[in-house]
């Protein structure tokens, strides 16, 4: 066993790059959602195992594989835990940059406004508040509209998440019907040139009530375009992780990642709802 420390961001895909190289037969990263992003691109199409060891901010993929937030019982579960492959999200955006994997979610508009002007020494002093006081300081503020396409249709939305999981920065459910274990995404679409309707869209989300509800659209895809924004930069994020701005994409890559799950996993996954596109609003 070799114990391979993160020297700042971006280290960790190039510390997974030649742990692999050496031979490894089982990455584990302690780490928050973050140290997880980098390392599975450093693993994606590899068919070594990863385990998880939560630690940082908001630990949504333990959350999600219900492993609890204690890195010390969570090491203890490790070894009962079980292989499964499963796909992940790759987003390109028009920047030039390379594409990137991500195992959680993606999302453009506000939430990944909030993640880019987040403060990160407020971050490390709060956690997970940090993100609440972002979202608080836009309050009353106009929100930038950009076109979603995805299989055909086309769509307006000031926040779109693109997610492969159920929960949501470690508290809420946005997604609830989507598994790790399928082969497409979850697309929750937000409308709202202003920041009033995410009162109803925030109390719905609490109540799980928002499908059927106005101004929001949730489809089943494997593929979604970003663009045509009305004014400004649109900012996307991967796994909490500031990613770029719009134009962008995001598309499923299957069988990509080998992880490593606590038993029973399969059978918790949840109830789907079959391809419906569930709107109240025209599509464009």
């Amino acid at each position: 066993m070799q114990v391979m420390p993160t020297t700042g961001r971006g280290t960790a895909s190039l510390l997974v790059r030649e742990a692999l190289d050496r031979g490894a037969d089982l990455i584990v990263a302690a780490g928050g959602d973050g140290t997880i992003n980098e390392i599975i691109n450093g693993m994606a199409g590899s068919r070594v195992p990863l385990g998880i060891l939560p630690a940082g901010t908001a630990n949504v993929l333990a959350n999600e594989l219900g492993m609890g937030r204690g890195m010390e019982r969570a090491a203890e579960s490790l070894t009962e835990c079980v292989p499964e492959r499963i796909g992940l999200g790759v987003l390109s955006t028009a920047l030039g940059d390379s594409p990137r994997y991500f195992l959680l979610m993606a999302g453009a508009g506000l939430d990944a406004e909030i993640v880019y002007h987040l403060n990160q020494g407020l971050k490390d002093a709060l956690g997970k508040v940090a993100y609440w006081v972002g979202g608080l300081s836009r309050i009353g503020r106009r929100l930038a509209e950009f076109t979603v396409e995805a299989d055909g249709c086309s769509y307006r939305a000031s926040f779109a998440l693109v997610s492969r999981v159920r929960n949501y920065g470690g508290d809420l459910e946005i997604a609830p019907t989507v598994s790790l274990l399928d082969d497409d995404f979850e697309v929750v679409l937000f409308e709202g040139s202003n920041t009033m309707p995410y009162t109803k869209y925030f109390l719905g989300v609490l109540t799980r009530s928002i499908r059927g509800m106005r101004g929001v659209t949730i489809l089943r895809t494997r593929k979604a375009l970003f663009s045509g924004a009305e004014r400004g930069q649109v900012y996307v994020q991967v796994d909490g992780e500031s990613a770029g701005v719009v134009p962008a994409s995001v598309e499923f890559a299957p069988n990509a990642l080998t992880l490593l799950v606590p038993p029973g996993f399969r059978e918790r996954r949840p109830a789907r709802v079959e391809d419906a596109v569930w709107t109240t609003s025209p599509t464009r």
